[in-house]
Formats: C-alpha cells, structure tokens, sequence
C-alpha cells in the first residue's frame, strides 16, 4: 500500500508529465502558422543552398509563424538545420510547428502547378517556364536553343515548341530543365496517339507540320467552332501549291506584333514566313498552338473555299468570325467591305 507521500510525489509527477505533454503537444500540433482567418496557402521555397535561416527569415518576413519562439524550439529539437531539404513547400492555413517542420526536413514537396497558353515567341516560353522552377529561363534557353538536345526530343530548334502542348501539369520546383523537357516530351507522345497520327497522315502533314498550321489557324480565329473551316482553307491551299497568304505569318516575321493592318509595305518582307511570297508552310508554329487548333486542323472541314475574310456586322462592325469563299471575285467583294470598315475606324 502506498504511503501518503508517495502519493503525493506521484501525483505531482502525473500533473507535470500532463503539463509537459499538453506543452509539448501545443509546441507540436496547435495552429501556430498563417493563423489568420483570411490568411492563404503560403509557398515557401528552399533552395539547394537554402539555409534553416533563410528559411525563418522568409517565414517572419511574411509574418507567417505566430509563435517564433516555439518553431525555433521544436525546429532545433529535430534538427531542422541539418536536415532541411531543398523544395517548394506549401504552407496552409493554421498549420502547425511539426508538420510543417516535418515537411521541410523528409522533402515532402508540393508540385508547381504549371500552365502556359497564349505564347507567341520561343523566348516568351522560355521566360513563362523558367521562372516558375529553380533552374531559371536562362538554363532553359540554353537547351531549347541546342542543336543536339531539340534533336533527341525529334525537332530542331525552331519546330521544338511544338512539344510544350498548352495545359496544366504538377511538376516539382526542383527538377531539372532536362527532366522538365522530358516530361513535356511524355505528354507530348500521350496527345500524339496512333489516332490523331493517322489523322496527320491522311491530310498529308506531319505532327510538327499539324502544329505549324495549327498556330496559324490560332492566330486567324478566336472561334473555335471556326477553326476546322479555316484549317480546310490552308489545307486546300496547300494541296493547289497556293500561297498560304496568311497575315499572322508576315506580322510573325515582322516582329512587330502591334500591326493591325498588313499592307503592300510588309508583304513584300524578305523572310520564310512571309506567306505571301513562299508556298508551303512556314519553318515554325507562329505562336503556342491550342489543343482546340491542333484537333481543328486534324479534323478539317472537307470543302472548296479558298479565301475568307472577317465578317462584318450589319453596321459595319466586326463579328469575330469570317465569310468563306470559293472564288476570287466573291472573296474580292468580302475584302473590300473588310477594308471599307478599317478605313472608317482608321485602322493603319
């Protein structure tokens, strides 16, 4: 039988092991980072020479840690400073001290979520992309604008873009520019199924060769509904050894993206993707290709015209669509109305 005073030293024993465990489970567990109702996820990244202190000095900073003393504690206790792992670690809301601690020492990432559409320029892609990961645009560039490496992936440096298909992609902050261009290269081959191959084949182009008219077809039309017809107008182009005379092509070679109007002063520009001076397609996509313009193109309508122009509204505006023809002259009537409406709105 116990004796008073050993009772005693036992119950004060069990009251401060509580006390300790509840101390330590509030150090641990309890909400201690971005506890503010209205705060949001917080992205912290960790470089691979990241150190414990820039990590405190980016979470106090944002004013993300409440409680500072209780990190550093509980941080220091499981040796965050030697075990920190490079990475993007996303912080939510009323997080607490051990498991974002515990994240920041095994590694456990959160992906980027990668998304890039409406790209004109190779080196607008290069920037989209590099920024978001650790390596940078400029290790990026120095691959996608490599002989070799364009190569491996079957494109050169200027048909290369047609790997990136637009879309969204977790993909970790830490990879590599190789390992990046490889995962673009597996969801590349992931789109270009035995199917849509076939498709290719049967309008006689090649995948890059879909992708090239495809920017084309991007670039003349917002409409998607729209796009298997003027697809079938470059493919009837092709097949007759026409002119593609497509004006994204020539504002393309120009550079001068600016241009609303393309006159008798830039059709005349010395360049491959002047369409109005060379037959066949250009040597590269003109811009991002959507998914929509890809399929466009490998389901085109299967008609005569060969000409179209932008559709106008009953007081001379602008529809977003086109008017298709089939012969010079009734395209040379839709022109002319087209031309009337930019004179009126002063377009140069």
């Amino acid at each position: 039988m116990l004796s008073n005073t050993k009772i005693g030293v036992l119950l004060v024993f069990m009251i401060l092991f509580t006390s300790f465990a509840t101390y330590f489970w509030q150090i641990a567990k309890a909400p201690n980072l971005q506890v503010e109702d209205s705060a949001p996820p917080f992205a912290l990244y960790v470089g691979t020479k990241g150190t414990y202190k820039d990590v405190l000095d980016s979470l106090y900073k944002y004013r993300v840690v409440n409680d500072k003393m209780s990190f550093q504690f509980l941080a220091k206790f499981l040796d965050l400073k030697e075990q920190l792992k490079p990475g993007r670690y996303v912080i939510r809301p009323k997080a607490g001290n051990l498991e974002v601690i515990q994240k920041l020492r095994k590694g456990l990432q959160d992906p980027v979520p990668l998304t890039f559409n409406n790209i004109r320029l190779k080196a607008d892609l290069i920037k989209r992309i590099g920024n978001k990961f650790a390596f940078g645009p400029a290790a990026l560039g120095a691959l996608l604008n490599d002989s070799a490496t364009c190569h491996k992936f079957g494109f050169d440096t200027t048909t290369v873009v047609s790997m990136f298909l637009p879309n969204t992609y977790d993909v970790m902050w830490t990879t590599s520019p190789d390992k990046l261009l490889g995962r673009m290269h597996d969801e590349y081959k992931k789109f270009w199924t035995p199917g849509r191959t076939a498709k290719a084949t049967a309008q006689g182009l090649s995948p890059v060769q879909v992708s090239v008219m495809a920017s084309i077809v991007d670039a003349e039309t917002n409409q998607e509904d729209e796009m298997p017809r003027v697809a079938g107008v470059y493919l009837n182009r092709l097949r007759q050894n026409m002119p593609l005379q497509a004006d994204p092509t020539v504002i393309f070679a120009t550079g001068d993206f600016s241009i609303k109007r393309v006159t008798g002063r830039i059709l005349g520009l010395d360049s491959p993707y002047n369409t109005y001076r060379n037959t066949g397609l250009p040597p590269g996509p003109i811009n991002l290709p959507s998914l929509a313009a890809l399929d466009a193109v490998l389901n085109a309508e299967n008609h005569k015209y060969l000409y179209f122009c932008v559709r106008l509204t009953t007081d001379g505006g602008f529809t977003g669509y086109h008017d298709f023809a089939e012969s010079y002259a009734d395209h040379q009537n839709n022109a002319r109305l087209y031309q009337e409406a930019l004179n009126k709105r002063n377009i140069q």
